[in-house]
């Protein structure tokens, strides 16, 4: 069973997204890094960059397989995870603590009203699984 913490907004795509005053911070959820398996490698975006809600932000490279990472809201980005090209397993280990991947400063938080909170990513997950 996957790891879902409350207090956490989660998008379709697996993406999850703590809000912390005007900024987001993200990643991808527990499920998500033990459907990929032992990431090896993470591309993401440079400080200052825009990015749009649903958009890809980066690519995260997994021994299996090579995904997108798509960003659950639009901002500028402020901070970057830059720990996790050196050491990408870390969203392996703590994919909602140290395997955090970027923050980003809220352009739209309106936004946040489209995704899922724990419970209902739960359904989500539960339904995909039938």
């Amino acid at each position: 069973m996957s790891e879902i913490p409350e207090g956490l907004w989660y998008s379709a795509e697996h993406d999850w997204l703590r809000i912390e005053d005007d900024t987001g911070v993200m990643g991808i959820t527990d499920y998500a890094q033990g459907e990929l398996g032992d990431i090896v490698f993470l591309e993401l975006p440079e400080v200052g960059d825009h990015i749009e809600q649903d958009q890809s932000y980066g690519t995260v490279e997994a021994v299996k397989t090579v995904a997108d990472l798509y960003t659950p809201v639009s901002g500028e980005i402020i901070e970057v995870n830059t720990e996790l090209t050196e050491d990408a397993s870390q969203v392996n280990i703590d994919p909602y603590g140290e395997g955090w991947m970027i923050k980003v400063r809220l352009s739209d938080s309106s936004e946040i009203e489209g995704l899922m909170n724990a419970e209902d990513y739960e359904k989500m997950l539960d339904e995909s699984e039938e």
